[in-house]
């Protein structure tokens, strides 16, 4: 099965000149984690997610109101085809420690696929929960709060 057939091609996006607020209130309109930024054209120039925001902006006193999205976002970013295979997806998810992936053509988003997506694919149960357990292995806490 190709990621076109199974992508949520209705997504959210935000600007780098964004701010970190604006982010914020379009994953909370649209209960997502993770936003493509993208250029007026629909180039995608990084993905900011949930803890992109939390940890190199709000754990740093970064204001949220003033911080623009290009300063907090993963800039490299992993990207995926329309016509890749889903088990290619959930390997490129596992081998990157990824949840999601933009699909672009032409330097041009066109959807997203998510671990949730290729796991609600019967065909990829065992692909995309192998890809889970080995994007979420657990780390050891360096310090813990108390």
């Amino acid at each position: 099965m190709e990621l076109q057939d199974i992508m949520t091609t209705r997504v959210a996006v935000v600007g780098p000149d964004n701010t970190v607020l604006d982010a914020c209130k379009l994953m909370q309109i649209h209960d997502v984690g993770a936003l493509p930024v993208c250029q007026h054209e629909g180039k995608v120039v990084g993905i900011i997610t949930d803890r992109d925001i939390v940890v190199r902006s709000i754990a740093n006193g970064a204001d949220p109101k003033t911080t623009p999205v290009r300063t907090v976002m993963t800039k490299e970013v992993i990207c995926a085809t329309p016509t890749m295979k889903a088990e290619e997806a959930a390997e490129l998810m596992a081998r990157h420690k990824i949840r999601r992936l933009p699909v672009v053509q032409n330097d041009r988003l066109l959807g997203m696929i998510s671990i949730g997506d290729l796991a609600t694919t019967y065909r990829l149960v065992d692909e995309a929960g192998e890809a889970l357990s080995e994007i979420s292995e657990p780390s050891r806490p360096v310090n813990i709060i108390q």
